[in-house]
Protein backbone atom coordinates (compact mmCIF):
# COMPACT_ATOMS: atom_id res chain seq x y z
CA UNK A 1 0.00 0.00 0.00
CA UNK A 2 1.10 3.03 -0.75
CA UNK A 3 0.30 6.05 1.72
CA UNK A 4 0.00 9.60 -0.10
CA UNK A 5 -1.20 11.33 3.29
CA UNK A 6 -3.65 12.43 5.89
CA UNK A 7 -5.84 14.39 7.98
CA UNK A 8 -6.10 12.90 10.82
CA UNK A 9 -7.52 10.12 11.02
CA UNK A 10 -10.52 11.70 9.31
CA UNK A 11 -9.31 11.27 5.49
CA UNK A 12 -6.52 8.84 4.39
CA UNK A 13 -5.10 9.08 1.11
CA UNK A 14 -3.34 5.74 -0.35
CA UNK A 15 -3.52 3.59 -3.25
CA UNK A 16 -3.35 -0.22 -3.23
CA UNK A 17 -4.63 -2.76 -5.05
CA UNK A 18 -8.14 -2.43 -3.27
CA UNK A 19 -8.35 1.36 -3.12
CA UNK A 20 -7.44 4.48 -4.47
CA UNK A 21 -7.90 7.43 -2.60
CA UNK A 22 -5.87 9.88 -3.51
CA UNK A 23 -6.34 14.15 -4.73
CA UNK A 24 -5.29 16.63 -7.42
CA UNK A 25 -4.98 20.37 -7.45
CA UNK A 26 -3.55 20.97 -4.47
CA UNK A 27 -2.89 24.37 -4.12
CA UNK A 28 -1.50 25.88 -1.01
CA UNK A 29 -1.46 29.95 0.04
CA UNK A 30 0.79 31.63 2.42
CA UNK A 31 -0.59 34.89 3.18
CA UNK A 32 0.70 38.36 4.94
CA UNK A 33 -1.75 40.80 6.54
CA UNK A 34 -1.43 44.49 5.92
CA UNK A 35 -2.92 47.65 7.14
CA UNK A 36 -3.96 50.64 4.73
CA UNK A 37 -3.19 54.09 6.55
CA UNK A 38 -5.11 56.56 4.41
CA UNK A 39 -3.05 59.78 3.99
CA UNK A 40 -4.49 63.37 2.80
CA UNK A 41 -3.97 63.83 -0.74
CA UNK A 42 -1.71 60.73 -0.84
CA UNK A 43 -1.56 57.14 -1.46
CA UNK A 44 -2.20 55.15 1.29
CA UNK A 45 0.63 53.65 3.53
CA UNK A 46 0.80 49.94 3.73
CA UNK A 47 1.79 48.42 7.12
CA UNK A 48 2.45 44.64 7.75
CA UNK A 49 1.24 43.35 10.74
CA UNK A 50 1.94 39.23 10.22
CA UNK A 51 1.40 36.31 8.33
CA UNK A 52 -2.08 35.08 7.77
CA UNK A 53 -3.23 31.61 8.62
CA UNK A 54 -2.20 29.62 5.30
CA UNK A 55 -4.66 27.42 3.02
CA UNK A 56 -4.78 24.13 1.44
CA UNK A 57 -7.17 23.56 -1.65
CA UNK A 58 -7.84 19.94 -3.19
CA UNK A 59 -10.28 18.30 -4.97
CA UNK A 60 -10.82 14.93 -4.19
CA UNK A 61 -12.22 11.93 -6.27
CA UNK A 62 -14.34 9.30 -4.78
CA UNK A 63 -15.41 6.44 -6.45
CA UNK A 64 -17.21 3.00 -5.77
CA UNK A 65 -15.21 1.72 -8.76
CA UNK A 66 -12.24 2.65 -7.09
CA UNK A 67 -13.39 0.73 -3.85
CA UNK A 68 -14.08 4.39 -2.24
CA UNK A 69 -17.31 4.71 -0.19
CA UNK A 70 -18.48 8.34 -1.38
CA UNK A 71 -21.23 8.53 0.69
CA UNK A 72 -19.87 7.17 3.63
CA UNK A 73 -16.42 9.39 2.99
CA UNK A 74 -18.53 12.35 2.17
CA UNK A 75 -20.57 12.20 5.39
CA UNK A 76 -17.56 12.05 7.78
CA UNK A 77 -15.80 14.69 6.42
CA UNK A 78 -18.74 16.89 6.48
CA UNK A 79 -18.77 15.65 10.24
CA UNK A 80 -15.83 16.78 10.93
CA UNK A 81 -15.93 19.98 9.09
CA UNK A 82 -19.20 20.81 11.14
CA UNK A 83 -17.70 19.63 14.38
CA UNK A 84 -14.35 22.10 14.15
CA UNK A 85 -12.16 19.14 14.02
CA UNK A 86 -8.57 20.57 13.93
CA UNK A 87 -5.84 17.98 12.95
CA UNK A 88 -2.12 18.12 10.91
CA UNK A 89 -2.25 17.63 7.21
CA UNK A 90 0.21 15.43 6.56
CA UNK A 91 1.37 14.81 2.84
CA UNK A 92 4.49 12.67 1.85
CA UNK A 93 4.62 11.82 5.47
CA UNK A 94 5.55 15.84 6.39
CA UNK A 95 3.41 17.99 7.85
CA UNK A 96 2.09 20.95 5.75
CA UNK A 97 2.65 24.04 7.07
CA UNK A 98 3.85 24.52 11.07
CA UNK A 99 0.15 24.41 13.10
CA UNK A 100 -2.94 22.18 12.53
CA UNK A 101 -5.68 22.86 10.06
CA UNK A 102 -9.45 22.77 10.53
CA UNK A 103 -11.73 21.71 7.46
CA UNK A 104 -13.38 25.24 6.16
CA UNK A 105 -15.64 24.18 3.50
CA UNK A 106 -16.50 21.04 2.16
CA UNK A 107 -18.03 21.10 -1.69
CA UNK A 108 -19.03 18.65 -2.90
CA UNK A 109 -20.83 17.67 -6.59
CA UNK A 110 -21.98 14.21 -7.22
CA UNK A 111 -21.10 12.70 -10.87
CA UNK A 112 -22.25 9.38 -11.03
CA UNK A 113 -25.71 8.53 -9.59
CA UNK A 114 -26.70 4.58 -9.83
CA UNK A 115 -29.60 2.19 -9.31
CA UNK A 116 -32.40 3.57 -6.74
CA UNK A 117 -30.05 6.70 -5.87
CA UNK A 118 -26.92 5.22 -4.56
CA UNK A 119 -24.10 7.61 -5.05
CA UNK A 120 -21.25 5.74 -6.99
CA UNK A 121 -18.66 8.64 -7.72
CA UNK A 122 -18.50 12.19 -6.36
CA UNK A 123 -15.73 14.88 -6.69
CA UNK A 124 -14.97 16.86 -3.60
CA UNK A 125 -13.25 20.70 -2.91
CA UNK A 126 -11.67 20.38 0.10
CA UNK A 127 -10.09 24.03 1.77
CA UNK A 128 -8.37 23.05 4.86
CA UNK A 129 -7.02 26.36 7.00
CA UNK A 130 -4.17 27.13 9.27
CA UNK A 131 -5.47 27.15 13.27
CA UNK A 132 -3.06 28.73 15.51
Amino acid sequence: MAKIGNWGRHIKFSVNSEKILSFKGFKRTVKGRWADHPIINEKPKKEFQGPDASSVTMDVVLSAHLGVSPKDTIEKLEKACEKGKIEYLYIGGKKVGKCKMYLESVSETWDEIWNKGELARATLSLTFTEYN
